[in-house]
């Protein structure tokens, strides 16, 4: 038995970034083991996951198809289980190293919250938990001693940039932005965008979601709120640049003026290796960065005027408290609408701003609230899109 083996959960194993950590660990055996595996709704290929992985504990969401994967997977030894409670409880197992949590959304923030009081090592992929309840994670990381490393990859190349520079200052972040398929395009153009057109991304391949936060630029107003608290930041300190190609993934500004930048082709692999193997370096076969296949990088200015969510990001982190978790929710709920074509592409900031201003504001936020929180503005985001006709 090999005692450097770190056993890791992946919560969210099914999605995109959960398959390319199968794909790390599946390489470097001798390093990683998979412990605990989740999903939301793909029975099916959480089935093959374990039966490839071999996990002790397997958790589907979807109460309905328990049956399925329980008659697969316990004849072969494995513990199934499902809910979302289950999450939280699985990843309090004495056995977990590293907790991998790639869940979508708000989904993330409890399990995350009981594998941090477990001490454990917290991958972060979910940006959402931190969003949500920044103060109240990076505090109870320190409480209990639970080691964050970012997963995302500008959070990834800012951490990277960062080690062996504790005693300097950072004077500023520059978070890039690939721009998403819609850069340069004004409101008018963007009056009649399908979901078909938001979907396809420029540079990288990503869930759903992700992809229509890359659209409208919500992907990067909440990397921002997420960066402050990686961090400790100030929103003055963070500055987010258009850099179409996707090379550069971030940079770190120090007090004297110089710049260290993480650089390499958008492959969200590596990332996903380094937060696993922090803090040594493992060798591995990915395609290779050449200067001289990309010899021109840009940079630009944000839209702010035609993308507003990510001014809306700025300003919900201002203002703290309980105002991310509020952009956070209605933006979700925007989102699936979006989707589903209940709401256009637009009307999506406009839905959250609504809500930023109709949901009561907390100053001081404990979990309860911002539970309380999440509840109230995903009700009344969805009453807004069923009463307004001008939301479509």
């Amino acid at each position: 038995m090999n005692n450097n083996v770190k056993k890791i959960a992946i919560l969210g194993s099914t999605g995109s970034i959960g398959t390319q950590a199968l794909d790390v660990i599946s390489k470097h055996k001798s390093l990683f083991e998979v412990e605990v595996l989740t999903a939301n709704n793909n029975a099916d290929l959480l089935i093959k996951q374990a039966e490839q992985h071999n996990p002790n504990f397997v958790v589907i969401c979807n109460e309905k198809k328990y049956p399925d994967v329980f008659a697969a997977l316990d004849k072969k030894g494995i513990k199934v289980f499902c809910g979302a409670k289950s999450i939280e409880d699985v990843v309090e197992s004495e056995s977990i190293d590293i907790v991998l949590t790639a869940l979508v959304g708000y989904s993330g923030l409890m399990p995350t919250i009981k594998a941090i009081k477990n001490g454990k090592r917290i991958a972060l992929a979910n940006k959402e938990t931190l969003v949500v309840a920044g103060d109240l994670i990076t505090k109870m990381s320190l409480e209990y001693g639970a080691e964050i490393i970012p997963v995302d990859s500008e959070h990834s190349a800012i951490f990277q940039c960062l080690v062996g520079e504790g005693i300097n200052q950072i004077e500023k972040i520059f978070l890039t932005a690939s721009g998403g398929p819609f850069r340069g395009l004004d409101a008018s153009q963007l009056r009649e965008i399908t979901k078909k057109e938001a979907l396809k991304h420029p540079n990288w391949d990503m869930g759903a979601k992700i992809t229509i936060d890359s659209a409208t630029l919500m992907n990067k107003g909440l990397e921002v709120i997420e960066a402050k608290w990686l961090f400790d930041l100030t929103s003055s300190q963070i500055e987010v640049v258009v850099h179409p190609q996707s090379i550069i993934h971030s940079a770190v500004q120090f007090e004297d003026g110089s710049v260290k930048a993480q650089l390499g082709l958008p492959d969200m692999m590596l990332p996903i290796q380094y937060a696993l193997g922090f803090p040594k370096r493992i060798k591995n076969r990915f395609e290779r960065f050449s200067f001289f296949d990309y010899p021109e990088l840009t940079f630009e200015k944000p839209d702010f005027k035609t993308f507003k969510n990510l001014n809306l990001a700025y300003l919900a982190m201002e203002r703290g408290g309980n105002a991310p978790c509020i952009l956070n929710a209605a933006n979700e709920v925007a989102v699936e609408a979006f989707l589903k074509d209940k709401i256009a592409f637009l009307k999506m900031p406009d839905l959250i701003g609504n809500c930023l201003e109709k949901i009561n504001f907390v100053a001081n936020p404990c979990v309860e609230d911002y539970v309380e929180t999440d509840l109230q503005t995903r009700a009344l985001a969805k009453k807004i899109i069923s009463n307004g006709s001008n939301f479509n």
